[in-house]
């Protein structure tokens, strides 16, 4: 019987320190190859042709271009290419953007090591991996009242703020501006009309909303 030769991964990480063990795991498990890691969407889509990888791992926040626009160029230049995002980011509005690009899987950073392998093969048997954090967020999403007076964005800044973050952290995970972000939860505050952030949870709580 002919021996099947290991798939081909590409990842694309700009943190260094990650990158290179991802290859070490990656190589030591003994099932697949890295054909090639980057630290920038652009330089891994210039090559992908030639790569020819079974599977990209992505990073979303990376310098230039980030990993959500770069999936479907991924996909473009060549289809077969499945594309999981492993990234530190855990709102709904970036999971569903990544899927909704062609993403085949989203995984978190502080995953055990085994949990990427585990998650390569879950792949090759046509699975989706997910972290449970993000698979118990895509349920739940579906549990949500969609009558909602917010859009996607508004709902994902609440989102954010319930969880306790800052203006400013919520601006960097958002990729916007800190004003950008107040300019949110005042419309937030008028379409629910009320006055302050706690009374906005609260009735965003309530309703369902988030």
């Amino acid at each position: 019987m002919k021996h099947q030769s290991p798939k081909r991964i590409i990842i694309v990480e700009d943190d260094n320190i990650i990158r290179n063990a991802f290859v070490t795991l990656i190589q030591q498990s003994g099932d697949y190859t890295v054909a090639n890691a980057y630290s920038n969407a652009e330089a891994a889509i210039k090559n992908v042709k030639d790569d020819a990888p079974d599977i990209c791992l992505m990073d979303i926040e990376l310098p230039g271009m980030n990993g959500i626009e770069a999936i479907p160029k991924i996909k473009v230049l060549s289809p077969n290419t499945q594309v999981v995002v492993v990234t530190v980011y855990e709102n709904d509005d970036l999971v569903f953007k990544a899927l909704c690009e062609g993403a085949s899987g989203y995984l978190t950073k502080n995953m055990p090591p085994q949990k990427l392998i585990d998650s390569l093969k879950e792949l090759e048997n046509g699975g989706a991996p997910m972290s449970t954090n993000i698979a118990r967020m895509v349920v739940s999403s579906f549990h949500k009242n969609r009558q909602s007076p917010l859009t996607a964005r508004e709902l994902e800044v609440l989102e954010l703020l319930s969880s306790g973050k800052s203006y400013s952290t919520i601006a960097d995970q958002l990729f916007v501006d800190k004003e950008t972000v107040k300019s949110h939860i005042k419309n937030i505050y008028l379409k629910l009309e009320v006055h302050s952030k706690a009374e906005a949870i609260e009735k965003a709580k309530k309703s369902k909303y988030i």
